[in-house]
C-alpha cells in the first residue's frame, strides 16, 4: 500500500517527544566521523543509489515509448528492441539493488561493530560505583538495542532519504519534461494523498496505544490470578467471580479497541484508494483535453508514462514526510551511546604508574575518607597497618563499612580523602593490573562463569598446568569433590554455577584465587551464606591460609577472628576500638556486644555441630 510504512512507527510517543535530542553540529559530526573511516564504501554505495533509482524509473519512461513507437506505430523491430532493453534495465536494477544492499548492510555492521567494540572497552574500564549505581537493564539495553537501532539507521533511514530524493528529482523531471502542465497537476495531487495518510496514520497510531494499554492490563491480570501463588490467594479468598469480572471487562475494551483499529484502517483503504485514482484521471482527462482540443504534443504513451510517474511519487513522499520522526529516534540513540562513551573512567593509571619487582603485601589506611556520592560520609579517619604476613580480622554491625574498607585496596573505589598504601606506595600511584594480580578477593556473593571447573580456575591464570590446579583445588578442600566428579576438572558448573552448592562454589572461588598467589588475601564474609557443613569445610581451607599469608578477614566466625593477629571493630564507618579477643570482650564496647549477641551464638552452634558427630 503507498504510504503504509511507518503508519505505526511514524508518531513520536510522548516521553520521546519530551526527551527529543538537540541536533547540533557538534552531535552531526561526531555521528558521522564513524561513517569517514568507510568513506570508499559510502561513496560506492551512493553512486549505487543513484544509478539503481534512475534505472528503476526507465521501464515507467520505456513504456511510453513501447506504446507510442511499438505499438501504436506497430514497428515490431523498435518494439522488440525496447522490450529487450526494458529487460536489460530492470535486471540492472534490480542488480545494482542487490549490490546497494550489500554495501549499505557491510557498512552499517563494520559501524556497529566498532561501536560495540568501543562500548565494551569503556564499560570494562568503569569504576564499580557505575555498575553499583546503574541500571544493569540500561547499561545493556545500550549495548544492544541502542546500537542494533544505529545499525538500522545507517542501512535505513540514511539510504531511505537519498534513494526516495533522487526518486522524487528524476520523476519530476521526467514529468515535467514530458509536459509542464499535467506535471504541475500531479504536484498539486501528491500532497493532497499525504493529508489521509498522516491523518489515519496518527489515529491508529493512538488506537494502537490504547490498545496496548489494555493488552498490559489483561496480561498482568493473567500473570497474578493464573500463577501458582495468585491461584491459591483466590480460592482461599474465594474471589474468582470478581477476578472474573476484572478481566471480562478488560477484555471487553481491549476487543473495542481492536474494532476501532481495524476500522480506521479499512476507511483509511477506501479514502486512500479512492485518492489514489483521482490523480492518474485528472492527468487521463487534462491530457485528452490538450490532445483532442488543444492539438497539443502529447502522445498516448506520454500521458500513460506521467500516470505512472505520478504513482511511482506516492511512496517517497509519503517515506520523506515520516522521516523526520525516524530522525529524531536516530539522533536520540546516538545520543544515548554518547553518553555512555562520555562518562569519566574513575578508576584508570596515573600517567607514571609503578610496577615494583616483587609484592610483599603490606597495607597501610592513613586517615581514610570515603563516600560513594560525595554527601554521605561512608569511612571517617580510618587508620590501620597491616604488615607482611600478618592477618587483621575487621568486625562490626551490619553497614559499618567493613568491605567498603578492603574494596579501596584493590581499587574497586578511590577514596575522597587520606590514603591506602600498598608496600608503601599510594595504590593510586601504581599500575592497576599489578595492584590486583596481588590482592586477591573472596567475597560473600561467589560467582562462577557458566563453563568447566578448568574455565573459572584458568581465568585467574591462563597458563597454569594441571598441577598447579590439583594444588590449589587441594589447598581450597575441594580436589576431592572434583575428582569424584566424571569429567573431574571438566565439570560443567551451570549459569553462575547454579550446578554446584554453595560451599563447593565457594571453595571453587578460593581456589581461583590462590592459583594467581595474591601476596595479599581477602575473606569478605566468606561464609556467612552458607550452611554449617559447608561453613566448617570453607574454614579448614581458610585457617591454614591465614597462618601462611597475608590477610584481611571480615568474618562472623569467632574462630576465624581469634585466628588474626588484630582484630579492628568499625562502627558508623570508624574504627571504635582495636585489640586481641581477650582485651577487647573485657572493654565492654561495641566488640563485646557482638561477642555477646552474634560471635558466642555462632561457637555455640560450632560446638553442638560437632557434638552431633
Amino acid at each position: 500500500m503507498p504510504g503504509g510504512r511507518g503508519m505505526r512507527g511514524g508518531y513520536l510517543t510522548e516521553e520521546e517527544k519530551a526527551n527529543q535530542p538537540k541536533v547540533t553540529k557538534e552531535l552531526l559530526k561526531r555521528v558521522f566521523s564513524y561513517l569517514l573511516p568507510y568513506w570508499k564504501q559510502l561513496l560506492l554505495a551512493l553512486t549505487c543509489i543513484l544509478v539503481s533509482s534512475a534505472f528503476r524509473l526507465m521501464p515507467t519512461i520505456l513504456t511510453g515509448r513501447i506504446i507510442d513507437e511499438g505499438l501504436i506505430g506497430r514497428n515490431m523491430d523498435i518494439l522488440v528492441k525496447l522490450i529487450v532493453l526494458l529487460l536489460l534495465v530492470t535486471i540492472g536494477a534490480e542488480m545494482i539493488g542487490v549490490l546497494e544492499s550489500y554495501l549499505n548492510s557491510w557498512i552499517s555492521q563494520h559501524i556497529t561493530y566498532d561501536m560495540r567494540n568501543k562500548m565494551y572497552d569503556h564499560l570494562q574500564r568503569m569504576s564499580q560505583k557505575f555498575f553499583t549505581t546503574n541500571n544493569q537493564g540500561d547499561i545493556i539495553t545500550r549495548m544492544t538495542s541502542d546500537i542494533a537501532g544505529v545499525q538500522s539507521t545507517i542501512s535505513g533511514t540514511f539510504s531511505s532519504i537519498l534513494s526516495n530524493s533522487i526518486t522524487l528529482i528524476v520523476a519530476v523531471v521526467a514529468m515535467y519534461r514530458k509536459n509542464w502542465i499535467l506535471a504541475t497537476i500531479g504536484m498539486v495531487v501528491v500532497p493532497l494523498f499525504t493529508i489521509p495518510t498522516r491523518k489515519a496514520g496518527k489515529t491508529r497510531w493512538e488506537l494502537t496505544r490504547e490498545a496496548q494499554a489494555v493488552n498490559d492490563e489483561v496480561n498482568g491480570l493473567l500473570n497474578e490470578t493464573l500463577s501458582v501463588s495468585g491461584q491459591l490467594l483466590v480460592k482461599l479468598f474465594g474471589r474468582e467471580d470478581y477476578e472474573y469480572k476484572k478481566y471480562e471487562e478488560a477484555n471487553g475494551k481491549m476487543i473495542k479497541l481492536n474494532i476501532r483499529e481495524s476500522m480506521a484502517g479499512r476507511w483509511f483503504r477506501v479514502v486512500l484508494s479512492t485518492l489514489a485514482s483521482i490523480g492518474p484521471m485528472a492527468l487521463y482527462l487534462v491530457g485528452g483535453i490538450l490532445m483532442m482540443k488543444y492539438d497539443a504534443d502529447l502522445t498516448v504513451g506520454d500521458v500513460t508514462v506521467l500516470v505512472s510517474l505520478l504513482g511511482r511519487m506516492y511512496g517517497p513522499v509519503n517515506s520523506l514526510l515520516n522521516i523526520q520522526v525516524e530522525w529524531i529516534r536516530s539522533m536520540a540513540m546516538f545520543t544515548r551511546i554518547f553518553e555512555y562513551y562520555d562518562m569519566p573512567v574513575e578508576i584508570k593509571n596515573c600517567d607514571n604508574p609503578i610496577i615494583p619487582k616483587e609484592a610483599y603485601g603490606n597495607v597501610r589506611f592513613e586517615n581514610v575518607d570515603f563516600s560513594y556520592d560525595g554527601s554521605r560520609q561512608i569511612l571517617k579517619n580510618v587508620s590501620f597497618e597491616l604488615k607482611s604476613g600478618n592477618s587483621v580480622a575487621i568486625v562490626g554491625p551490619s553497614g559499618s563499612g567493613k568491605s567498603t574498607m578492603v574494596n579501596l585496596i584493590p581499587r574497586l573505589y578511590d577514596v575522597t580523602g587520606g590514603s591506602v598504601k600498598f608496600d608503601g606506595v599510594d595504590v593510586r600511584q601504581l599500575d592497576l593490573n599489578y595492584l590486583r594480580n596481588n590482592v586477591g578477593v573472596v567475597t560473600q556473593e561467589t560467582y562462577l562463569f557458566n563453563g568447566t571447573i578448568r574455565d573459572n580456575l584458568l581465568y585467574a591464570k591462563q597458563d597454569a598446568t594441571e598441577e598447579e590446579m590439583i594444588e590449589a583445588l587441594k589447598k581450597a578442600n575441594i580436589y576431592d569433590f572434583v575428582e569424584s566428579q566424571e569429567n573431574g576438572l571438566d565439570t560443567m558448573v551451570g549459569n553462575r554455577g547454579l550446578k554446584l552448592s554453595g560451599g563447593e562454589k565457594q571453595r571453587i572461588s578460593i581456589a581461583r584465587i590462590l592459583l594467581r598467589d595474591p601476596a595479599l588475601l581477602i575473606f569478605d564474609e566468606a561464609t556467612s551464606a552458607l550452611d554449617s557443613i559447608s561453613e566448617s569445610k570453607i574454614q579448614e581451607a581458610i585457617d591454614p591460609l591465614i597462618e601462611s599469608r597475608t590477610s584481611i578477614l571480615i568474618a562472623h566466625r569467632l574462630s576465624t577472628i581469634l585466628s588474626a593477629d588484630e582484630i579492628l571493630v568499625v562502627k558508623d564507618g570508624e574504627i571504635v576500638e582495636r585489640g586481641v579477643h581477650e582485651q577487647l570482650v573485657k572493654a565492654g564496647g561495641v566488640y563485646t556486644e557482638l561477642y555477646e549477641t552474634q560471635f558466642s551464638k555462632a561457637l555455640q552452634q560450632e560446638k553442638e555441630r560437632m557434638d552431633k558427630e
